[in-house]
């Protein structure tokens, strides 16, 4: 089948008005997550998977994968109006967006934002229909020898490209992995470290980590607050965008495309990341770099179009490899798993209707995005005037529900919450939990493949650099690590925390 037959098939999955209605909840909950700050997808996705358990396969992740997009493709609402980043990835929009708006340009401002990110959503469409194919067809060349060496790379970037030091994000990955070895020994049938607590030996559940270490956690250090949001005091006119706006934009838009699709890809950058670097990019390509930070179209659109690109690609080596890139991939894996279907390029061939489906709803929820992000501003923006007490009651209720529905336990609930008061620790300590949970999500798959490449090459260890596949994915790791490490201060020089705040 081709490109084209299966585009087409694609379509047609997604066109059908289950899967339409699927979308439209989707892109709107996610619209609505990417305008409150705080509520970032990972919750989302995290309390609504145990909804999904009765939906169909398709729907389910049609609906999913909504969330995270649109998610994505909002969060400049907030931080042009506001100067409040709705997700950590508009947080660059602040820079630009603000001052425009207050120079009363808040409309173009947004309607370029929505511009930039549904162009940049439509190329990264393509590139993820016509790349998916491809790397199913290599992944069929891979055994759990590069499998192994997959996911080493998937976690040792997820830990090495983040603001954190090295040190720390490594030692929440093994505290990752040591959590994810709780419970039976599929091998074996050895209870492995259960402390005799029966609850345990079925494991700890990745739903129960995500939604204790954002949702709980975003609830206990907030709880005791009383501050208020600032009112809206623009007047949303001129969403037609100048000739002069559309002149200055479109390369911009064309380079941060062109750089979100190709960070999207790799595990560990993502949006946040590619929205940083298209920044820089765009200031320092600038013949007056002395406009940014003042008001420049560029600055924002930029970023946009680098952050939405990074986040459709994101899916490739989801789809195709079975190896989440991020945390929000990494619960996307699980809604996969939960619905029966084992991640990884059989995807393609022995599901192709959900494959190819979710893929050409990725487009079409681009398009309704784009329409929710315009009209519908004046309703989102009037959202930020709720009091966070106000939205509390219905995050827990429906976290506590989410945790406890997995396996009807109340015990995962108790173990919700403690990860709750863990993850304010992190805050506290300027942690980002995203490799932790990166690790409960990887390290089945890590333990197994391990151990299947031990038994085909009778114990010898050096079957991970004898093999050519996993030899070059682990020297290509330790290259591109070596490289953003030498290179992200250079590259983000221009942008520091204190211009962010």
């Amino acid at each position: 089948m081709d490109l084209v037959q299966s585009l087409i098939m694609g379509f047609q999955v997604a066109l059908t008005p289950e899967n339409l209605l699927f979308c439209l909840i989707g892109a709107t909950v996610g619209t609505a997550v990417g305008v409150l700050p705080g509520i970032g997808p990972v919750t989302t996705i995290a309390m609504l998977i145990p909804l999904t358990f009765h939906m169909p396969a398709v729907g389910a992740l049609i609906m999913l994968a909504g969330i995270y997009y649109g998610a994505n493709h909002a969060g400049a609402t907030t931080s042009i109006m506001l100067n409040m980043p709705g997700e950590p990835s508009a947080v660059v929009t602040c820079l630009d967006g603000y001052p425009l708006a207050r120079k009363g340009r808040a409309g173009a401002a947004l309607a370029m934002s929505a511009i930039a990110s549904f162009c940049a959503g439509c190329v990264a469409f393509m590139i993820v229909a016509a790349l998916s194919p491809q790397l199913s067809n290599i992944a069929l060349l891979f055994g759990p020898t590069e499998y192994f060496a997959t996911i080493v790379m998937a976690l040792l970037m997820a830990s090495a490209l983040t603001d954190d030091s090295l040190l720390t994000t490594l030692g929440l990955c093994m505290i990752g992995l040591l959590l994810g070895t709780m419970g039976t020994d599929l091998t074996s049938g050895d209870a492995r470290y259960s402390f005799g607590m029966p609850s345990l030996e079925d494991g700890i559940d990745f739903v129960a980590v995500a939604v204790g270490l954002y949702a709980l956690t975003e609830i206990i250090e907030y709880s005791g607050t009383h501050a208020k949001r600032p009112k809206v005091a623009f007047k949303l006119s001129g969403l037609i965008p100048t000739r002069d706006d559309l002149s200055r934009s479109w390369r911009p838009i064309l380079r941060g495309t062109t750089l979100g699709s190709i960070f999207g890809i790799f595990p560990g950058t993502g949006p946040m990341l590619s929205s940083f670097v298209g920044y820089a990019l765009e200031k320092r390509m600038a013949k007056d770099p002395s406009r940014f930070g003042k008001g420049a179209m560029e600055g924002v659109v930029g970023p946009e179009a680098a952050a939405n690109a990074a986040a459709i690609t994101h899916f490739i080596p989801m789809l195709t490899l079975g190896i989440p890139a991020g945390a929000t991939m990494a619960i996307m894996l699980g809604a996969l798993q939960i619905q029966g279907i084992a991640p990884g390029p059989g995807v393609m061939t022995q599901h192709p209707d959900l494959f190819w489906g979710l893929i050409a709803s990725m487009w079409v929820g681009n398009l309704m995005l784009l329409v929710l992000n315009l009209p519908l501003i004046g309703v989102w923006v009037r959202l930020l005037g709720m009091p966070f007490q106000m939205l509390y009651p219905a995050i827990i209720a429906f976290s506590c529900l989410g945790v406890f529905s997995i396996k009807n336990s109340s015990f995962d609930i108790f173990l919700a919450a403690l990860l709750g008061v863990f993850g304010v620790v992190l805050r506290i300590l300027k942690c980002n939990p995203a490799p932790l949970i990166l690790a409960v999500i990887l390290e089945p798959m890590l333990e197994q493949n391990f151990r299947r490449s031990l038994l085909l090459s009778n114990g010898d260890v050096t079957v991970f650099v004898t093999s050519p596949i996993s030899l070059a994915i682990l020297s290509g790791t330790v290259l591109v690590l070596i490289y953003f490490k030498l290179k992200r201060r250079v590259i983000l020089g221009d942008v520091k925390t204190s211009e962010l705040i």
